[in-house]
């Protein structure tokens, strides 16, 4: 069994107009939505084998916010592919991951986070807010087995779920 977690980037910070949409960093509430979602983490005994990330700055910053929290040592591997990506793209880039990774982390954006999740599980879920998580389990030993519709949904978190 193979475990996915798709996570969207934590809120914005859109103070800046000059900056393009890939320079954004995070804003404060975005700052402190990693500190509440990495506790629910590290209670939930969550620490990924992997974790691929959008280049985008925001993304960067949600990874690496995350990683420092939650206590991953490993390396983040960014990913420009991931920043604008079609669902098709994202599953390609997992159906690459190494099969010794068992837990796996993408940082990424929406709309594509949630239509991935919706891609992948039998329940519809309408958003995936910023900084949510859509935890998954996959019937697969192997990443390049990754299909669509074979997830199952362990839960689906998000920060004002713990306000």
């Amino acid at each position: 069994m193979k475990n996915l977690y798709l996570i969207r980037h934590a809120k914005s910070d859109w103070s800046d107009k000059s900056r393009s949409d890939f320079d954004r960093g995070l804003n404060k509430r975005g700052k402190k939505a990693i500190f509440t979602m990495a506790k629910v983490l590290k209670d939930k005994k969550i620490i990924p084998d992997l974790i691929l990330s959008s280049s985008a700055k925001r993304t960067k910053l949600t990874a690496q916010g995350l990683a420092k929290e939650i206590g991953y040592n490993n390396k983040i591997q960014y990913i420009d592919a991931l920043y604008m990506a079609e669902p098709e793209t994202i599953q390609k880039l997992i159906k690459d991951v190494n099969n010794k990774y068992d837990s796996l982390f993408v940082v990424g954006h929406n709309p594509e986070t949630t239509e991935l999740s919706n891609m992948l599980i039998d329940d519809y879920i309408d958003n995936v807010p910023t900084l949510g998580i859509v935890a998954l389990k996959l019937p697969i030993n192997d990443w390049k087995a990754f299909k669509i519709g074979k997830g199952k949904m362990q839960f689906f978190i998000y920060p004002k779920m713990f306000k």
